[in-house]
């Protein structure tokens, strides 16, 4: 789906990009960056579409998903903390002289 095609939906659905970031627990950085891209995953689509059909129908979408747990979304690459990197207290060992040599490219 477009992006254009997918603010539409959520526009139907009476939501702000904004808004539907938060509903569904995203960054809302996240998902305008799709805009750059011109399109959006499907998933992100059906949501949309979804949504904007239920409002259309006069379905408060808001009472089917207050019944969902939606947990928030990591970012990507982030460890099991939820935060980039490793663990900067663990010693790196691969320059002491006891550890291994720089090997030769």
């Amino acid at each position: 789906m477009t992006y254009v095609e997918f603010q539409r939906h959520v526009g139907k659905a009476g939501l702000t990009i904004k808004a539907f970031a938060e509903l569904v627990r995203m960054n809302r950085i996240s998902l305008s960056n799709y805009a750059k891209r011109g399109e959006v995953p499907s998933h992100l689509a059906v949501i949309a579409a979804l949504l904007g059909e239920m409002a259309d129908q006069g379905i408060d979408y808001r009472v089917v998903l207050s019944r969902i747990d939606i947990a928030s979304k990591k970012p990507r690459g982030a460890g099991k903390n939820g935060r980039f990197g490793g663990n900067p207290a663990r010693e790196l060992d691969r320059f002491k002289e006891d550890g291994p040599t720089k090997q030769s490219h």
